[in-house]
This record gives C-alpha cells, structure tokens and sequence, in this order.
C-alpha cells in the first residue's frame, strides 16, 4: 500500500491509522491481537493509542490499550521497525493527575510509563492529549525537548488545538528554540467539518504539518447503523448518536448511500475515502472490532472517488 509522509516526522504511514482506544474495551487482548493482525495484513502499519485508553471502563486504570500494543509487538518482534506508534500524554489518569496536565514533571513521568507499557526505547511519535491552559507552552515544548534528546521520543504532535492555539504553542517554539509540534490530531469527518476546515487546516498545510484526524466515521453514524432513536442500543457508542440524527446528517447518509451504490461500497468506506482525499489530510484514524472492518479499510483506501461523487458529497456537508 502507498504511504505517505507524515508532515516533517520522518515518518511514512499507510492512508488510514488504526484507533487504539478500542484495546481494552470491547477488545480483549486476544482479540485485539487478531485484529493488528489482520491491520497489518491489510498493508496499513500506524496505530494511534494514548496512555489514558481506557479510563472511562469500569475497574480499568488508564494504560490498558498501551499494554495490550506492548505485548502484541513483543510477540511479534520482526514488526517493531514496520510499525509507527502514536501516544499521548496529558489526559486525567486516576490515581496521578486530576485534569488535563502537559506540565514538565508529569510529562517526564508519564513518558516512561508508556515506554514500558509499549515496551519500546522510543516512542515514534508522541501527542499532547489535550490543551492544558495551566502550563505554558514553553514548559511542555522544553519537556518534550529533553525526550527528543534522549531518544525517547522521535517527534511530537498536539490534538483538540484551535487555530490560534496551534499558532501560539508553533510561535513560542520558534521564539525560545524549542522543538515544534509536527503533527495534527482533530475532530474530523464528514459531518463534522466546521473545527478543521478553514483557518486550522490553512495552518497545516502552511507548516507543512502531518494531520490524523479522529472520529473519521463520528463514532459510527456514517456507516448508516444509526437511522433513529430506537437503533442506539446496537453498540456502546450508540447514545452519542442523538446530535447526528437531523436533517444535515440525514441528508449526509443519503449521499453516502448513492456514491456507495456507484462504487459497490459500504457506506462507512466512502466516508473514510472521502477523507483520504482531503486537502492537509494526511490520514483519517478509525477503530474496528471484527476482521471484516479492517478488510473494509483495505477497501476504502482503494476507491477512488469521482468527481460526481466528491460533488454530492460535498454538497449534502455543506456547513
């Protein structure tokens, strides 16, 4: 499969990243194996995970889904050069930190947890979770300056940052000599445009910054299983689906519905094929559950969209 490169990093990923939050959630570890496994047979060879994955789950601690990555590439030592990893840092752990916290202290800290959870030396790239408006900019930046020294990390991206947040953390690098952010993490899908679009994706693209948007398929609504209140309870994420049932997300699904029968396509494909198109986009992340899902991936980053097919769709998204 084609790769392409990940802003300024180095890195070189396949089109679609796998989203790691699942491992340890509605994943065993057994199973998540399986399904790295079927990912990478795909030809895809980037997973995204975060140290507080999964938190939310009841009797879990934050770090399960770092772990269960961790045992899956040491029993198969021959990928660990074929794989790129994302981390992040920065989201309330139970136990170590109350609120979200991008300070020196915690960052050093937490760093190597998560490099013993992911046994590795080095983590391929490392994301501040969320903005932490207590820390300035130039502690976390010095922080991960000390890593990239170190080795431990290899390079560093920032996720649900704004235009002028992104701005301010790039400026306060360059203007104390610190290393800059080289990758994006937003909100991003079809439905969800608005965020993205616009002054923060002109600021990628100016910076030449690597983007991983999340939420690609809005936790499932654009695979269509979600037509109204009474199909909620078909998944564990089917409460969050209530804000997409109006008439813009209806109207998305219908889209989505006529270019998949032009392209003898799921609609879940599409949508994650549109977003391989997208300017600035470097690659949506997506989670899946069964093999089926992953062979879909290997799908959807095999379409290719036509003109008439970008149009409606564009058309019904519209914000």
């Amino acid at each position: 499969m084609d790769k392409r490169a990940l802003g300024t990093t180095g890195l070189d990923i396949a089109p679609l990243v796998f989203g790691g939050n699942v491992f340890g959630w509605t994943l065993n570890e057994r199973d998540s194996f399986r399904i790295l496994d079927a990912f990478i047979d795909q030809g895809f060879n980037a997973i995204d995970t975060a140290d507080a994955y999964s938190t939310w789950v009841p009797g879990n601690k934050g770090g399960e889904s770092e772990t269960i990555i961790g045992n899956w590439l040491k029993a198969r030592p021959a990928l660990r050069d074929k794989v790129v990893v994302f981390t992040k840092v920065g989201s309330e752990m139970p136990g170590h930190t109350t609120g979200r916290n991008l300070t020196e202290r915690w960052i050093l800290e937490e760093v190597e947890n998560s490099l013993r959870r992911l046994g590795v030396e080095s983590i391929d790239l490392y994301f501040s979770h969320w903005p932490d408006p207590a820390t300035h900019y130039v502690e976390t930046l010095g922080a991960y300056d000390k890593l990239i020294r170190s080795g431990k990390v290899k390079s560093i991206g920032c996720s649900n940052l704004d235009a002028a947040q992104l701005n301010g953390a790039l400026n306060a690098a360059r203007h104390n000599g610190l290393p800059e952010y080289q990758v994006l993490q937003p909100e991003y899908n079809l439905y969800a445009r608005s965020s993205f679009e616009g002054p923060l994706a002109e600021t990628c693209i100016r910076e030449g910054m690597g983007v991983v948007s999340y939420y690609a398929l809005a936790s499932g609504f654009l695979s269509g299983k979600y037509r109204s209140a009474a199909d909620f309870g078909r998944s564990q994420r089917g409460g969050g689906m209530g804000k997409y049932l109006n008439d813009r997300g209806l109207a998305i699904l219908a889209a989505l519905e006529h270019v998949a029968h032009r392209q003898d396509a799921l609609l879940a494909e599409i949508a994650l094929a549109w977003l391989m198109t997208r300017p600035g986009l470097t690659a949506p992340i997506a989670s899946a559950t069964t093999e089926e899902q992953v062979e879909s991936f290997g799908k959807a980053a095999r379409l290719a969209l036509t003109s008439e097919d970008l149009a409606e769709l564009e058309k019904a998204s519209a914000f």
